[in-house]
């Protein structure tokens, strides 16, 4: 048989030393969830209101007000007067705004209704760097971007680790390509300063070299589908035919449908190489078309050897015995055959009936 034990009342009895605690401690308790609550509704406001209402605004003296310096509450608080005064700033610019009340109308320990704790990181930086003007133009710039701007400030305050970043990560690497060709336009000593390097790089050059040919062959391709014309290699702006119309918006679709990471270079040389084939095909096949091309390319050949020939002056020489060759007679002799009998070609052809 069990045999059941009654608690002796002093066992069971709280004394009084033991309730007094218990209430302190619940009191202590109810403190901080109302704390907590203000803060998890009002966010820094709360924060920024015992700033607002303990520091003394600019221009006031200490005899004027019971409020203290930044200084002086900073050190009551154990913290710099750095953090103080971003505290500070905040609720000056919220005050210009409307939103809360300014400094001279709060007195110490006054309550006020706050504002919701999502407007807070409008007015708050938590870096002292946002307060320079590099500092106020990236705040500008995240906020443009919808990005917080301490994100933006804690990056631009670790060129190294965004160094690391760029390094390591083909994606950073990415973004901070798209924002140096968007800085591009407006930053012309950057723009400089990049060209530079890359004429200074080899394999940067050459790629450079590589993308600009390709781009002008896409162009090439483009003009016919967009305007309906092609050149001819003889330099003819002529009427693209519909069987070459065709094949180069066939070819473009293919170039356009390429991701932005995918090389272009063969598909644009392809495209190229194609249309042209296509384009001597039709000048070849029109009698008309073929005498045009053949009389554009003699003009071009003749005003490149004018060109050149009218260089060939003696205007910068002293002494033309110092540069004398015999070879240089030699070449110029048969340059003037070959004038001359162009010359008697065309005049005998001026001279010939037309049938």
């Amino acid at each position: 048989m069990t045999v059941a034990i009654a608690p002796s009342e002093e066992a069971t009895a709280p004394s009084e030393e033991a309730v007094a605690p218990a209430a302190d401690a619940a009191s202590l308790v109810a403190e901080d969830a109302r704390t907590f609550g203000a803060y998890a509704r009002t966010g820094g406001w709360t924060f920024a209101l015992k700033v607002a209402r303990s520091v003394r605004p600019g221009g006031q003296s200490s005899g004027e007000t019971p409020k203290i310096s930044a200084k002086e509450f900073s050190e009551l608080a154990g913290c710099s007067a750095d953090r103080v005064m971003r505290y500070y700033k905040a609720w000056d610019k919220a005050a210009d705004d409307g939103l809360v009340p300014h400094f001279e109308v709060l007195e110490p320990g006054q309550d006020i209704e706050l504002p919701d704790g999502d407007v807070w990181l409008s007015y708050y930086t938590s870096r002292s760097s946002a307060l320079t003007p590099r500092g106020e133009a990236i705040t500008e710039a995240a906020e443009a971007e919808g990005i917080r701007p301490t994100k933006a400030l804690e990056v631009a305050e670790n060129p190294t680790a965004l160094r690391a970043a760029i390094l390591a990560d083909p994606g950073t690497a990415e973004a901070a390509r798209k924002a140096l060709m968007d800085r591009l336009e407006e930053d012309p000593a950057l723009r400089t300063e990049l060209v530079r390097d890359i004429v200074r790089t080899d394999d940067l050059k050459k790629a450079v070299s590589a993308e600009a040919k390709a781009g002008d062959r896409v162009d090439y391709v483009r003009q016919i589908v967009e305007k309906g014309q092609v050149k001819t290699p003889a330099g003819q702006m002529i009427d693209a035919p519909s069987e070459l119309r065709e094949e180069a918006e066939r070819h473009l679709s293919l170039i356009d449908e390429l991701d932005d990471g995918e090389e272009s270079g063969e598909w644009a040389r392809e495209a190229y190489d194609t249309v042209r084939d296509l384009v001597a095909q039709t000048v070849q096949s029109d009698p008309q078309l073929r005498v045009q091309e053949r009389r554009a390319k003699f003009y071009s050949s003749l005003q490149k050897a004018t060109k050149v020939f009218e260089e060939l002056t003696f205007d910068d020489v002293d002494d033309i015995d110092d540069i004398y060759e015999d070879d240089m007679v030699k070449r110029l002799e048969d340059l003037q055959q070959a004038i001359n009998a162009c010359i008697t070609a065309l005049q005998t052809a001026t001279r010939t009936p037309q049938g």
